[in-house]
């Protein structure tokens, strides 16, 4: 049986400089019809580095958390960007490193209940440093963690930022 729910009507409710907010009729498979609450988003890049055991993460202040939180290097597409340029922007934006290499390491679906963004992960090979270009009204710290401290700080709730969890177990994972 297919699952399928197709949209028959949508009304844009707002639109913004990063998301767009719209309510879609569908029909389910059952063939009643439901409304669903959509937050549209051009999608997002982040970077794993790993530099000698220890991993690269910013950490800032998140507006809607309360607090500061530790975070892989990322950032929002702009309309039609290529992901893997968007991330070799934002690892040199936020910490001044800029890689050699970027690969295709992980695709997330942070909520996939009410919004339709994705975030493409890179793995950064062979970093090197050069200066860092925040962003006017960006405010961030630059850290080095050994990976081994990252899992303790995963595992005690220090980070909780779903890219940087996925990608770090993923990481772990495949470099047993």
């Amino acid at each position: 049986m297919s699952f399928i729910e197709k949209k028959i009507s949508g009304k844009r409710i707002y639109e913004g400089k990063i998301l767009n907010l719209e309510v879609d009729e569908v029909v389910l498979p059952d063939g009643s019809v439901s409304s669903r609450e959509c937050v549209r988003h051009h999608g997002g890049a982040a970077v794993l580095c790993v530099l000698d055991g220890k991993v690269l993460l910013v950490k800032q202040f998140r507006y809607l958390y309360g607090k500061e939180i530790y975070e892989i290097p990322a950032g929002k597409l702009e309309k039609g960007e290529n992901p893997k340029d968007a991330a070799a922007r934002e690892l040199r934006e936020e910490t001044g490193y800029v890689a050699n290499d970027l690969k295709p390491f992980l695709k997330i679906f942070p909520t996939p209940g009410y919004t339709d963004e994705i975030i493409h992960v890179y793995l950064a090979k062979c970093c090197g440093l050069g200066s860092q270009q925040l962003d006017k009204g960006e405010f961030l710290n630059v850290n080095l963690i050994k990976i081994e401290e990252v899992l303790k700080m995963i595992e005690s709730g220090e980070i909780c930022d779903s890219k940087t969890v996925s990608a770090i177990y993923k990481y772990l994972y495949e470099n047993k």
